[in-house]
């Protein structure tokens, strides 16, 4: 075995491997502690060496599942995902979760066997033989990797670990020749991705964004999942400056949502896309500011625009940057904030640190007032809604209120329960992304995954696998429809085997309901989209968990809470029905 070394440092070791043994000490030496995946009849070698190398792993009952749990595990963690799959087939049944980790910058690493070293092009009838997985899987991560010997494996998992670290994370794969899996090579140095600390920020850069805050007047921000990182740099800009924050989905709870300036997850509204093209000065911090986020093409800013991201491209993708921060956000805001703060000309403010006339927003038919903060002053003397977000906040909620009234008394429930730290594992399903997204608050200790950008279906609950075993001692809700459940509905018999305390709230509106939707508003006859019932709760219990139909907002919040505290999972669904909306809203 190689010698142990430090981080960034080599060993002279140069033992003799499989290439088997070779991938598994290359992601120990990284910190790999658990892995996803399905033993299969090529990639054996691998499964042969976890154990002894202090790698815990789960089986999830489909490759796309264990795509998805390590990209939970690595969203909530902190660390690298890591998938193993065998060839063919099951790489394939992988790749919807690896464009899922690209389009959210996730970073995920997929282990696969391949066709041996010296497989002839033409097709000979191998078990799993495919053209080329490389070129597959290319389509999908940022680069997929086929080694040629037993010493390349440490290269190429180093190589991927090192993109993990530098610039915009994304999913990669490493193909490994099956016959080079058992073949007995020197495996070379253990080789480590170098340490690398964030680039030191444009000092002419930051000094021109904080002069453009100095003399912002109708300053806003726009905070994606790029800022999470940063999440108290980017209150303490909130507040300094007076701005409302919207959120992207993926930076859902960077600010407090119950903070009197956030806006949360609400790029999509109309009234906050007018607002937000009216401000004189826009601070987008990690997002792409995509159709994704805001359901349609951008707005056209007036203002100016500062973009921080650690991904150069995103200064001309899109809307381009009037003003480019490129790197760490953390860094770079903790710098904005200093020079922004020992710079001259201050700016002027209200009791409570509210620029003068940040309130200035424009009436518009969305029922924001002229001057939303002119409203009744707190005991304390503060102005109750200094900047007009509680009116922002109820023209953007007045847009919806009848669709999205299903589901807020049943989310203000599972609020209720919900520890602060608490994950929420989200599938592509109108309860998720017309509710929870903008309905259920959350602050920076929490956490909620969602599959924005490639919008696969089946996503919450294998992720909600993956975020469990990253945290155990956190709750984990996973959030679903009856259609978008059934993509990955087997996970159940993985969180059964693994006793793990998982509710999954499940949404029942017979089918597909979107799509459904969508085809009714097209004057289309609905085709495809109604499906049967199916007793989800019996099909729990018949995976070794439990279940139950809930049909008020209280019969949900006692069962969520029994469901946290029992081993395995619980399916509590919600039939269809349009409760009357509480008077307290979930906020």
């Amino acid at each position: 075995m190689a010698t142990p070394t430090t981080e960034g440092e080599t060993s002279a070791d140069g033992a003799s491997l499989t290439g088997g043994e070779a991938v598994v000490r290359a992601l120990a030496a990284h910190g790999v502690t658990d892995a996803f995946g399905i033993p299969g009849t090529h990639n054996l070698e691998i499964y042969r060496h976890l154990r002894a190398h202090g790698i815990r792993h789960v089986t999830p009952r489909h490759e796309q599942g264990a795509g998805y749990a390590a990209d939970a595990y690595a969203r909530v963690s902190g660390r690298p995902g890591v998938a193993i799959t065998t060839t063919g087939p099951a790489l394939l049944n992988i790749a919807a979760a690896v464009g899922q980790a690209y389009s959210d910058s996730v970073p995920l690493l997929v282990v696969s066997p391949g066709m041996p070293l010296r497989h002839p092009r033409q097709s000979t009838g191998l078990l799993h033989e495919m053209r080329s997985q490389t070129e597959a899987l290319r389509g999908v991560a940022a680069f997929s990797h086929r080694v040629s010997s037993v010493d390349e494996i440490g290269s190429a998992v180093a190589r991927a670990f090192t993109l993990f670290r530098t610039g915009r994370p994304r999913p990669v794969h490493i193909e490994v020749p099956l016959d080079l899996l058992e073949t007995v090579e020197p495996a070379g140095p253990v080789r480590r991705a170098p340490l690398t600390g964030p680039p030191a920020p444009d000092p002419a850069a930051v000094g021109k964004a904080a002069d453009v805050l100095r003399a912002a007047r109708r300053p806003a921000l726009v905070l994606g999942g790029g800022a999470r990182s940063a999440a108290a740099e980017c209150a303490a800009l909130a507040e300094g400056l007076g701005a409302p924050a919207v959120t992207t989905a993926n930076g859902k709870g960077v600010l407090d949502e119950r903070h009197p300036l956030s806006l949360g997850v609400s790029l999509h509204s109309p009234a906050v896309q007018k607002w937000l093209a009216d401000r004189d000065v826009v601070l987008a911090v990690g997002t792409e500011l995509a159709e994704s986020d805001l359901w349609g093409p951008p707005p056209a800013l007036t203002g100016t625009l500062i973009r921080v991201d650690v991904d150069p491209a995103q200064m001309y993708a899109g809307l381009p940057a009037d003003v480019s921060l490129v790197g760490d956000a953390r860094v770079l805001l903790r710098a904005l904030l200093a020079e922004w703060r020992g710079g001259t000309g201050d700016v002027p403010s209200e009791p409570g640190g509210v620029p003068a006339d940040a309130g200035d927003v424009p009436a518009d038919p969305g029922g924001v007032p002229a001057d939303p903060g002119d409203v009744p002053a707190d005991p304390d003397g503060v102005p109750a809604d200094p900047v007009g977000v509680r009116a922002l906040r109820a023209a953007r909620d007045d847009e919806t209120r009848t669709r999205d009234a299903r589901w807020l008394p049943y989310l203000h429930a599972v609020r209720r329960v919900l520890a602060e730290d608490a994950v929420l594992t989200s599938d592509s399903a109108q309860c998720c992304y017309y509710g929870a997204l903008p309905h259920l608050p959350l602050g920076p200790e929490g956490r909620y995954l969602h599959p924005t950008g490639f919008g696969t279906l089946g996503y919450a609950l294998p992720a909600a696998i993956g975020a469990k075993t990253a945290s155990p001692e956190r709750q984990v809700v996973a959030l679903s429809g009856d259609g978008g459940l059934q993509f990955s509905v087997q996970e159940l018999a993985t969180a059964a085997q693994l006793r793990l305390p998982l509710p999954v709230v499940v949404f029942d509106n017979g089918g597909y309901g979107e799509i459904r939707e969508e085809m009714a508003a097209r004057g289309d006859t609905p085709t495809a989209v109604d499906l049967p019932s199916v007793d989800l709760p019996a099909l729990a219990r018949a995976y070794g968990g439990r279940g139950a139909v809930v049909r008020s907002p209280e019969e949900l919040a006692d069962a969520l809470a029994l469901a946290l505290s029992t081993p395995g999972p619980t399916v509590l669904t919600v039939p269809e029905t349009v409760p009357e909306v509480p008077e307290e809203s979930p906020r």
